[in-house]
């Protein structure tokens, strides 16, 4: 058999997805750290963005910042982090695929309150809010389809690459693809190409139900918005 005819066989035994250490276990795994992972991310990136824009400072900060944190590589991280007192394991992997959320999830929602209707704002202030209040009642509604668009890039690319965890002992489902590599390739082949397609559809998957619930969530008078919103997160992630 050749690798991709292998790799079916090892995708149709049973045994691969229900064993300990199988394809559910690295599944769970996967999913966990990488949901661990964004919610960092919206906790650190989201405050801070929703306010620089808020006040219409840190353009270039953050423009700094997306910048910086894409050019670091996560693999650098993920070697450099259990290093310290974070050591080997999950902890040090949710904080570096953190770092690499942070960019689409900081550019959009410091983008999202700029883009903010300005007539709004300003009736918002006419009639007394405060700049907290005009933040939460006006700006921040008016930046949903781009903190959702934010996340669903963040979330897409963060599920990709957390394949690179099983290289400090993190498990997911890079754990699979490595222990493909561990064996002859005559005979770990097809395991790496099973790896690489559950890596991969996760992805996939994880893109079309936040693109529905995105959907879902934004207004239809929005929905426009939230298209230009997803290009502009793509941007955040490419640099474009």
């Amino acid at each position: 058999m050749n690798a991709i005819e292998q790799a079916i066989v090892w995708l149709n035994d049973p045994l691969n997805w229900t064993n300990p250490g199988g394809i559910l276990d690295r599944l769970g795994e996967h999913l966990g750290m990488s949901a661990a992972a964004v919610l960092l991310g919206c906790l650190v990136a989201w405050p801070v963005g929703l306010w620089l824009g808020h006040t219409g400072r840190g353009g270039g900060a953050v423009l700094l910042v997306s910048n910086v944190t894409l050019a670091v590589p996560t693999l650098a991280l993920l070697t450099i982090l259990p290093l310290t007192f974070l050591g080997f394991g999950r902890p040090s992997v949710v904080v570096a695929l953190a770092v690499f959320a942070v960019p689409p999830l900081l550019a959009n929602a410091y983008t999202g309150v700029r883009q903010a209707d300005p007539e709004a704002r300003d009736a918002a202030r006419g009639m007394g809010l405060s700049g907290g209040q005009v933040l939460r009642r006006v700006e921040l509604p008016l930046a949903v389809p781009y903190l959702a668009a934010g996340f669903r890039t963040a979330a897409v690319q963060v599920v990709a690459t957390a394949a690179l965890a099983s290289f400090v002992n993190g498990g997911g489902l890079g754990q699979i693809i490595r222990a493909g590599f561990g064996l002859d390739i005559a005979a770990g082949g097809g395991q790496i190409i099973a790896g690489g397609v559950l890596v991969a559809g996760l992805a996939l998957l994880v893109e079309l139900i936040l693109a529905l619930v995105e959907r879902v969530v934004t207004p239809r008078p929005l929905r426009r918005t939230s298209r230009r919103a997803a290009r502009r997160a793509a941007d955040a992630v490419t640099g474009g």
